[in-house]
């Protein structure tokens, strides 16, 4: 996973080079090379990168930010909020759902996958890319952090007229290097039952995108 062997996505790759060669990826590579060695630890190592893999860097026009993939069997994907196509809809996925049905009046397709969102250029971004099994967290600071923090800021400094979905108080502060001047960024509570009711239910934020993106002449996003 280090420098030249790192499996990602050809544009992401070059966006992203100087990163590969940093000490903090050399160590976060060695550790979890280690951890997938010795204990089970999620996603798939094919579907580390598919976030980055399914949304090329000069095709992203929406970014929604996670935090830690889903540390139960078989449900991270690579893929913030989603699970596996036949796995069963967690609640903050439910939750999204809910909010696309009342903001726009369509019916979610009940496939938790998402990669259908990924591949129009929604960016589906932890900032955490592994986890070890039933272990929430058991892989932050480690330095995913760091490299997803990047990544955010290559899309700021070098493309335009990204929206930004930040939901929660982690996901804001992630996303406090955002260009504003030149991006959409759209905040509100986490879609977790603890706080969908909080600011997330009515917040609007996939009729906001969709409005934003037809204004630059850019295609929306079919949220079904």
């Amino acid at each position: 996973m280090s420098g030249a062997s790192v499996k990602i996505e050809a544009s992401w790759k070059q966006a992203l080079r100087e990163e590969f060669g940093k000490p903090y990826f050399e160590a976060l590579t060695r550790f979890v090379r280690a951890e997938y060695e010795k204990r089970a630890v999620y996603p798939p190592p094919k579907d580390i990168f598919r976030a980055f893999d399914l949304c090329p860097f000069d095709q992203v026009k929406v970014v929604i930010l996670g935090q830690d993939p889903y540390h139960g069997r078989g449900q991270a994907n690579g893929l913030c909020f989603a699970v596996g196509e036949h796995v069963p809809i967690p609640p903050s996925l439910q939750n999204i759902f809910k909010e696309i049905r009342s903001d726009l009046g369509i019916e979610p397709q009940q496939n938790g996958d998402l990669a259908r969102w990924a591949k129009q250029g929604v960016l589906l971004l932890n900032a955490t890319l592994t986890v070890r099994a039933n272990t929430a967290g058991s892989h932050q600071h480690k330095g995913w952090e760091e490299f997803t923090d990047a990544a955010i800021q290559k899309l700021s400094h070098e493309r335009d007229h990204i929206v930004f979905m930040l939901w929660g108080n982690y996901a804001k502060n992630k996303g406090a290097v955002i260009d504003r001047t030149k991006h959409l960024v759209l905040e509100a509570a986490h879609p977790s039952p603890f706080s969908a009711d909080s600011g997330f239910f009515g917040c609007k934020h996939f009729s906001k995108a969709n409005a934003y993106l037809k204004k630059h002449g850019l295609g929306e996003i079919n949220w079904s």
